[in-house]
């Protein structure tokens, strides 16, 4: 499975907002030239951060963005999550309203009886789920690391 720039580029900006001291909102700008990144992709990025409530807003000349919570309390889950949508290593895998994980070619009669690669992916899909969930933003930031200027 391979996850799109959507996240990537997320987690990104969200470690970098973390690494920052949090005192004054990061411009965008700042934040795409510091990693690397298109700023036109960013503000689309940061539009599913902030409808998620991860990240804050402030307009105007000294406005950015910035966490809405402590690193520490952000899963990586709920970043991924906020970018991706549900995680799925393969299309037939879904999970019901009750959270039970389902084959699609179960759901759709399953003539054919139970699917046989159904545990595999819904196992891999778990592992994936489990590791987001364990790990916050404050595991990407080493403690060793100087808090970046805001600017």
């Amino acid at each position: 499975m391979m996850f799109s720039t959507k996240a990537e580029y997320g987690v990104r900006v969200m470690a970098h907002l973390a690494a920052c001291d949090g005192s004054q909102p990061v411009a965008l700008g700042a934040i795409a030239e510091a990693e690397g990144l298109p700023l036109a992709y960013l503000e689309h990025l940061v539009q599913r951060l902030r409808r998620a409530e991860l990240v804050d807003s402030r307009r105007g000349a000294h406005g950015g963005y910035s966490l809405s919570r402590p690193a520490g309390a952000i899963s990586m889950a709920e970043v991924v999550a906020a970018l991706e949508g549900e995680i799925a290593p393969v299309e037939c895998i879904s999970a019901d309203p009750d959270g039970s994980l389902v084959c699609s070619r179960e759901r759709d009669g399953g003539a054919s009886g139970p699917c046989p690669t159904k545990l595999l992916w819904t196992r891999v899909q778990g592992s994936i789920v489990r590791t987001l969930e364990e790990m916050t933003l404050s595991d990407l930031i080493p403690e060793t690391t100087t808090k970046r200027v805001s600017v």
